[in-house]
């Protein structure tokens, strides 16, 4: 028996490429650094040689639809690809951070969009949702869990500026499931596809050249958000993304991951070790605050107190607070209690 050795985590590079510009990482990969008008204020791309310069590239990701980030990639259309076809544009999941151009692209190149299902579906929904003030579903989702009438009717007169306002997706799409084998940027990859923080999130490993273009799924700082939302009240998605991490754990230790933020890195085990770690504490700081029946936005100020006093940020911290208490819920450590009132609250077994 061998006994098991992690890599630590080692950065393939001490810094990104400046915001808007491009670095050639790995051979026929190129990392694109697209900036962002949010809190996380940047998302990676990345350009995928299909073989010889003849033979164009695939793009993976878009960043969100904004007239500086078009700018952004027709720049690079037109300098760093210098007259090289885009073949392809794929989309790890439907987050506008990650598929926001995606419609914009495909119409501008004239190329075909590959995504999975669930993935494709759900940003078109938030357009249209946008396009209407908030449903009395959604009102009654943050109710249940302690939103004052004021704050949700603040919430949703900042819908008009949310970043759901992707640009159409395109009518038809190829789609990716899971562990199917494709071919592109010259390398076979599988299609990885997993839940938690989308619910058809799709990464690509590569085996011959022990390379993981990870999106979301796994990050190399920060933990990607995994939280309980209106349009699934009742969702466990802590368990989906458990689960992804014992699924990623079976890749090879020395992988080299590809994040969509963050830094590229060697050391996967150790940085799943992280993320369970840091959900674990999660978990036990949320069960200590459950010593008497809390609705959502309580427990979320005692779990987030920065992010609750932040502005712009309730949603979030709520939704994370939910997952992880819905997981509590699920693992019979909490109890979930639904008032005559509507109100939701959790107290620990």
């Amino acid at each position: 028996m061998h006994a098991k050795v992690d890599i630590e985590i080692r950065y393939l590079f001490d810094a990104p490429p400046p915001p808007g510009g491009t670095l050639a990482l790995l051979e026929g990969i190129t990392w694109v650094r697209v900036p962002l008008p949010f809190v996380l204020d940047h998302v990676n791309c990345w350009l995928l040689d299909d073989g010889d310069k003849a033979n164009g590239v695939t793009v993976i990701d878009t960043g969100a639809d904004k007239t500086k980030t078009r700018e952004l990639w027709e720049q690079i259309f037109e300098v760093t690809l210098a007259g090289r076809k885009v073949n392809r544009l794929l989309c790890t999941h439907g987050h506008p951070d990650h598929v926001g151009l995606a419609g914009w692209m495909v119409d501008k190149l004239g190329i075909e969009l590959h995504m999975t299902l669930a993935e494709w579906l759900a940003p078109q929904i938030w357009i249209e949702e946008g396009k209407r003030p908030m449903s009395a579903a959604t009102r009654g989702f943050f109710r249940s869990h302690g939103l004052t009438d004021a704050a949700i009717d603040k919430m949703d007169q900042s819908r008009e500026t949310a970043p759901f306002r992707n640009h159409p997706l395109p009518t038809s799409f190829i789609r990716m499931r899971d562990e199917e084998m494709v071919s592109f940027g010259g390398r076979r990859w599988k299609v990885l596809v997993n839940g938690g923080h989308a619910d058809e999130h799709a990464s690509f490993y590569c085996k011959d050249d022990g390379i993981l273009i990870a999106g979301d799924q796994i990050l190399s700082r920060i933990s990607p958000v995994v939280g309980v939302f209106p349009s699934q009240p009742r969702a466990e998605p802590l368990s989906d993304y458990l689960f992804s991490l014992k699924r990623l754990r079976k890749l090879p230790a020395d992988t080299i991951v590809l994040p969509s933020h963050g830094l590229p890195f060697r050391g996967l085990h150790t940085r799943i070790d992280q993320l369970e770690a840091h959900h674990d504490g999660r978990l036990i700081a949320l069960w200590t605050l459950m010593d008497e029946p809390s609705d959502g936005i309580a427990l979320a100020h005692g779990l987030f107190p920065k992010a609750m006093a932040a502005q712009g940020q309730t949603v979030m911290a709520l939704a994370e607070t939910l997952a992880h208490a819905e997981h509590l819920v699920a693992k019979k450590r909490a109890k979930r209690h639904v008032g005559n009132d509507g109100r939701v609250t959790y107290m620990r077994w």
